[in-house]
Order: structure tokens, then C-alpha cells, then sequence
């Protein structure tokens, strides 16, 4: 989960181009309580890269805080979502 200005400000756009440059599947979507929840799957390395990327954000974002947490086995999920 990512929490600070991360709504309103192209964040789930901004995760999918890194998804898409990082070859990685997955999904993001926004949460009522202001959040977005990323899931990414992929080589790790390819993900830890993913992750840092997100920790910055996009013009506009200011990440303040972000839970990461590594799930076995992943979904198998195909290509990159961005949820509504």
C-alpha cells in the first residue's frame, strides 16, 4: 500500500509505464481511504527496481509511506491493469 499524495496525480498511470518498461504484470488500483494498492509480478530484481521507481512517484506525488510484502506463490496474472 502507498500512502501520501498519490491520487490525483496520474499515480496509477505512472505505475503502469513503469510495469510496462519493467516487463512486469500485475495491477494497481486507488482505495476510498486515499491509498493505492500495487501488486507487481516478476523477476525480483525487476520488481525491487519497480518498487524504487514507485517510491518516487510522479511529478505532482509525494509518497510518505509504503508496505511492501512478498506473496508465494504469485497470481499468474498476465499484462499490467490499471483498476477503477
Amino acid at each position: 500500500m502507498i500512502k501520501g499524495r498519490v491520487q490525483g496525480v496520474s499515480y496509477r498511470s505512472f505505475t503502469g509505464n513503469v510495469a510496462v518498461k519493467r516487463n512486469l504484470n500485475g495491477w494497481v488500483r486507488n482505495l476510498p481511504d486515499g491509498r493505492v494498492e500495487v501488486v507487481f509480478e516478476g523477476s525480483r530484481r525487476l520488481i525491487e527496481q519497480g518498487i524504487q521507481e514507485c517510491r518516487k512517484g510522479p511529478f505532482g506525488s509525494q509518497v510518505t509511506d509504503m508496505g511492501v510484502s512478498w506473496d508465494e506463490p504469485p497470481e499468474g496474472l498476465s499484462g499490467f491493469e490499471i483498476r477503477y
